[in-house]
């Protein structure tokens, strides 16, 4: 396994604990908006372990605001990290994939990616194109596996950084029946465990306490 991320301190400290527990893990400084970052973290991670299996593209920001806060650096940052990042990381690992006959690439969307509410229009916008590139790739590969992860609110930082006073809220009200990490990390190895023939198309995963709203 190869983790990458901007914060290299807190990879570090999981790849020594993967180790520990007698796995092989490394890891590489990563900026999925940037295409020469993702395409030097899969050469990496090829040269590292000699093939490139899986690929989870897990990064993305959630700055909610009404379209009318206008924040546009806002929407900016959503599309390069949400949107392009995960283009970014297909177009590294596509070529290899195919070359090896076999892969599986992993793209988190959202329960955004199947209903909008107030604030979150274009973090929504992002996850439904998350959800159709997706799709997409599905139905061009015949030996590719690929996989949606809609998960709904979760308890990690996603939505921290959110300057919107209504917004921030709003979520906080949603966190009160978050789901927990292992749960979608369950999800996710049991999508990358079906046999090789076998796609699990989209998963989407919410905690039975999340019932009057979508997400």
């Amino acid at each position: 396994m190869v983790l990458g991320a901007r914060r290299t301190d807190r990879l570090e400290s999981i790849v020594r604990d993967i180790q520990q527990a007698g796995g092989q893990a490394a890891y590489h400084e990563l900026d999925v908006a940037n295409a020469e970052q993702v395409n030097a973290f899969v050469t990496f991670a090829k040269d590292t372990f000699g093939r490139v299996d899986v690929m989870f593209n897990n990064a993305g920001i959630m700055p909610l605001a009404p379209m009318r806060a206008l924040k546009t650096n806002e929407w900016n940052s959503i599309i390069d990290i949400n949107i392009k990042g995960v283009l970014n990381g297909i177009a590294a690992v596509l070529p290899i994939m195919d070359q090896q006959g076999s892969g599986h690439i992993i793209n988190t969307a959202s329960t955004g990616a199947r209903a909008v509410g107030p604030s979150c229009a274009v973090y929504c916008a992002s996850k439904f194109a998350v959800r159709a590139i997706s799709e997409g790739l599905r139905q061009e590969s015949n030996n590719l596996r690929v996989t949606v992860l809609s998960p709904g609110v979760t308890t990690t930082e996603l939505g921290h950084d959110i300057t919107d006073e209504s917004a921030a809220e709003f979520v906080d009200q949603l966190r009160n029946t978050s789901l927990n990490v292992e749960a979608v990390a369950d999800a996710v190895l049991y999508a990358i465990s079906q046999p090789d023939n076998v796609d699990v198309n989209e998963l989407v995963i919410r905690t039975v306490a999340c019932y009057g709203h979508a997400f």
